[in-house]
């Protein structure tokens, strides 16, 4: 389909390897305090998956988040090299995949900015 792409990429160390299908539309750059944290930068990109448009090669480290809002996610990485792989709920219907391992990153330009209320002041005056 002419708004998807495929994507595909391997956690720094080779162990665990992704390949999936996205839609250019649902591509996002997420400024939670949670993705900062996690990240250790302002903003982390992703790009969303369905279950079923997604293969992973590999065993991932798993950690359960919650939330404040007491929302559990599923924060998957290698356990070797920390690369950070993607985010699922709790029934894996759904994937957010950490566009920065992915072998197509600059083509993954987010659509729109989620959780903005915890954005850093200057980041939208980056020109």
């Amino acid at each position: 389909m002419f708004d998807e792409i495929d994507v595909n990429g391997i956690c720094h160390c080779g162990k665990i390897e992704i390949n999936a299908r996205v839609k250019k539309n649902e591509i996002r750059a997420c400024h939670c305090t949670d993705c900062q944290k996690f990240s250790g930068a302002p903003l982390r990109a992703i790009a969303i998956a369905p279950a079923d448009k997604i293969k992973v090669r590999g065993i991932p480290k798993e950690y359960m988040k919650v939330a404040d809002s007491g929302n559990k996610r599923i924060q998957a990485f290698c356990p070797d090299c920390g690369t950070q792989l993607f985010a699922t709920d709790i029934k894996r219907k759904t994937f957010n995949l950490r566009t920065g391992f992915l072998k197509q990153k600059n083509k993954l330009e987010p659509k729109t900015h989620v959780f903005t209320q915890s954005a850093m002041p200057w980041i939208f005056k980056i020109k």
